[in-house]
């Protein structure tokens, strides 16, 4: 009795390590907080989900990784606009452009100007570094 009682603390030991550690793979899905932004989310996740000759080879838990990373990148971005400068993104989006054209077409102040390109520069970086991971796993340069 005593063995089950530890095989299942050190199973769930382990997931609970994955969640905190991980947190790609336990905070996958977005969170929406209005019917906007996940009009936003929805738009950006379809439009930025092309393959690339690299995504084209990645595991599910990779894409599941960018994925995560982009989902975030458009919380971090959908936070900084106001309700009109949303509707105007959700607009350009069902238009056709991508979120960097949607987000050049928009009227931003000078501060959200930087902090959308920071935080797209920060994406950028989390998902080359992703790639990186997968091109060395592979053994590809």
């Amino acid at each position: 009795m005593a063995i089950y009682l530890t095989k299942r603390l050190f199973v769930f030991a382990n997931i609970l390590a994955l969640v905190l550690f991980i947190p790609g793979i336990a905070f996958a899905a977005p969170v929406q907080t209005n019917i906007t932004s996940g009009v936003i989310f929805a738009q950006t996740t379809k439009t930025a989900s092309y393959s690339t000759s690299s995504e084209m080879n990645l595991t599910p838990l990779q894409r599941q990784e960018l994925q995560s990373v982009r989902q975030r990148r458009n919380r971090e971005i959908a936070a900084l606009l106001n309700s009109a400068q949303r509707a105007q993104l959700t607009h350009h989006l069902r238009a056709g452009n991508n979120i960097n054209q949607g987000l050049e077409k928009l009227n931003l102040q000078p501060e959200q100007e930087d902090l959308v390109k920071a935080i797209v520069q920060f994406t950028n970086l989390k998902m080359k570094a992703i790639s990186s991971r997968h091109l060395l796993k592979t053994g590809q340069t």
